[in-house]
């Protein structure tokens, strides 16, 4: 792997001293080396007298006689004329402390102009009272004359509110937020770092131009297309389909899966092959992961997210319900199987549509396969529409957003062209493909700051490569633009970007990429994680407040009940530590507050804490990353969104 990169501001050997900085109180004085009388004045020596008839003034610390024209010395770089507040005579107080003064940059940021440095300034506090009247005369006079050089005098007044104070050739001098976030975030490794420079970001987003699309780039909009469905119900069978119809698969490549399938009794499944392509999966002939495909149509080009069936790999599943637009839910039309799959105790379709809904999926296309099982009988589709359609609603889908198609993917009926079969006839509406092209485009996010979930992390061991993979939610990304790498909080440099297989030079939002990076730790980028925007880091918590939705549940959740909490790729242990209040489903105020238990549709206001830490926000900040759903005993028990997140205690 390449060497771990700085990507903070480069100092001179000069300013090696910049991490010794210390905050001080107002009340500390610094010391520059010369000592007042009695009286507190520091008495000016015949020399300095006559160097100042000459037009010359003589630095108090290096000696070094300065035109007089220059307000700091040109070789110490001491002010000719420092600002040092007095207090009171005491012998008391903290040692001296000698730090090696603060780089040109740093007095920018903090609001001071560089040119009044000289190369080097060694400057050291004191507790002593040596303030002379002299320079407490020219105060006014050396506070007009900086603000004419562009420093406001009311700088520090105004900016209390801005962060802390840094103690600065006698003038208190406030440290930007700027500043304070490139200093936290460089520090990378903290997550509570990343936390703490989020709280002081206070300045809006602004994209840059390239971040927004071209709206002459005359290319298709992307929609990352979910199949759903009850185990067996044909949804891999039909996504190698229609790959092989659009020619995504060639005919060389179909007749491979289908001597291979053939070989262990499997012809059926020669489709399927395309897309399950690990032996176990072949073997038990399910899907087990979320695979990905890519096809074009008229109006879209399409990322297929062919998702697992079996009740035993539903969180792989939600994996790929939080990266959806739309969603194709596939249903076996088949005497028995769509009872199955609508079976409360364990019908997957039923989970499945709650889950895809729960994550952002409001338009869904109820695709009835297997239609050749029942004659293509209408009486049958309707059964299904009208059961079907009862639960859709329920979950909130409206009607004009649900779009039903009769078919079969085995004798291809009805997917890129009309039926050819009679005795499917009876229905004079869309078929498959011209239904994707009818969905709505989704809105994206392209104007603020990057937010990207890892789905999947690859590493290369023999060429040292790290690559994530993940669905850009906000803002955009190219080849080497400098991302926060969470809940790590270490910087890394994107060195390319893939979309469809293909190298491309910026991604944005609602792309499905693959991300090389480079400059970062593999050991430290995990499935999970996020990547963002260095100045505006995702929040990092393990402690949240969620409205949920209770489904159908045979125990009640109490307080102590444990759970597997999922947000977008990432899955935890989580225990319920309060619940708030109970909510009327119809006006979403509260209707019962800290009730002792929550039953089966019931909406609630909880606090859960988990056991570690992940990549969260308010769902009214982003909502890919606050939408969640809690899981007990192999079943989703609840759906929500996170509506506050608790801090962590220190």
């Amino acid at each position: 792997m390449p060497r771990k990169g700085n990507y903070r501001v480069d100092y001179e050997d000069d300013y090696d001293a910049y991490e010794d900085y210390e905050y001080y109180d107002n009340d500390n004085d610094y010391d520059y080396g010369y000592n007042a009388n009695e009286n507190g004045v520091v008495p000016e020596s015949k020399e300095i007298q006559e160097a100042a008839k000459i037009g010359i003034w003589r630095c108090p610390i290096c000696t070094y006689d300065n035109e007089d024209d220059m307000s700091a010395c040109e070789i110490c770089g001491v002010l000719r004329n420092p600002l040092v507040k007095g207090h009171s005579k005491s012998s008391s107080g903290p040692a001296p402390y000698k730090f090696d003064g603060p780089s040109p940059d740093d007095l920018v940021s903090s609001g001071m102009r560089s040119s009044t440095l000289g190369s080097k300034a060694n400057f050291k506090t004191s507790s002593s009272p040596d303030v002379s009247r002299k320079e407490k005369e020219l105060k006014i006079e050396v506070e007009r004359e900086i603000t004419i050089e562009g420093h406001d005098s009311s700088s520090a007044s105004t900016s209390k509110e801005k962060g802390p104070l840094l103690k600065i050739e006698g003038k208190p001098q406030t440290i930007s937020g700027d500043m304070m976030k490139m200093s936290i975030s460089s520090k990378s490794g903290s997550a509570k770092n990343a936390n703490r420079a989020r709280a002081s970001v206070s300045a809006p987003f602004k994209p840059e131009k390239w971040m927004l699309p071209d709206q002459i780039e005359d290319k298709l909009s992307q929609l990352n297309l979910a199949i759903v469905g009850h185990v067996d119900s044909g949804k891999s069978t039909l996504s190698g389909r229609l790959l092989h119809l659009l020619g995504r698969i060639s005919q060389k490549e179909f007749h491979k899966y289908e001597r291979e399938a053939k070989q262990l009794g499997k012809g059926s499944f020669a489709y399927a092959w395309a897309l399950d392509e690990s032996a176990e999966e072949r073997e038990r002939g399910i899907t087990m992961t979320v695979a990905v495909a890519f096809f074009d149509t008229k109006k879209y080009h399409i990322v297929l997210l062919d998702s697992p069936g079996h009740k035993d790999f539903v969180p792989n599943m939600i994996s790929g319900a939080t990266q959806a637009d739309a969603a194709i839910l596939v249903i076996d039309a088949s005497v028995g199987a769509f009872e199955a799959g609508m079976d409360a105790s364990g019908g997957q379709t039923r989970e499945h549509t709650q889950l895809i809904r729960s994550f952002g999926a409001d338009q869904i296309i109820v695709a009835v396969n297997k239609m050749d099982a029942v004659e293509y009988s209408r009486e049958r589709f309707d059964i299904i529409k009208q059961k079907l359609g009862v639960f859709l609603r329920s979950c909130s889908f409206k009607e004009s957003s649900i779009l039903w198609i009769p078919m079969s993917a085995m004798e291809n009926q009805n997917l890129v062209d009309v039926p050819s079969d009679t005795r499917l006839s009876w229905y004079q509406g869309l078929c498959l493909l011209d239904a994707i092209d009818s969905l709505q485009p989704p809105v994206r996010d392209y104007s603020k700051p990057l937010l990207l979930p890892i789905c999947d992390v690859i590493k290369s061991q023999s060429q040292g490569q790290l690559s994530v993979v993940g669905k850009v939610e906000n803002g955009a990304l190219r080849s080497g633009y400098k991302v926060l790498v969470m809940p790590s909080g270490e910087i890394a440099t994107v060195r390319s970007l893939e979309r469809d297989n293909h190298v491309c030079n910026i991604a944005r939002a609602g792309d499905n990429v693959t991300v090389s990076l480079q400059g970062v730790d593999p050991n430290r980028v995990t499935a999970g994680g996020v990547l963002c925007h260095p100045d505006f880091p995702v929040a990092v918590s393990k402690h949240f407040e969620l409205k949920i939705v209770v489904l159908d549940v045979t125990t009640p959740i109490l307080i102590g009940s444990q759970l597997e909490f999922h947000i977008h790729h990432t899955k935890e242990v989580a225990r319920v530590v309060k619940i708030l209040s109970l909510l009327d489903p119809k006006t979403g105020k509260v209707s019962k507050k800290s009730p002792r238990c929550l039953l089966s549709k019931q909406n609630a206001v909880i606090e859960v804490a988990l056991e570690e830490e992940v990549c969260v926000e308010e769902y009214s900040r982003c909502k890919a990353l606050g939408r969640v759903s809690l899981r007990a005993s192999g079943r989703t028990i609840a759906l929500g969104v996170v509506t506050k997140i608790v801090q962590n205690e220190q």
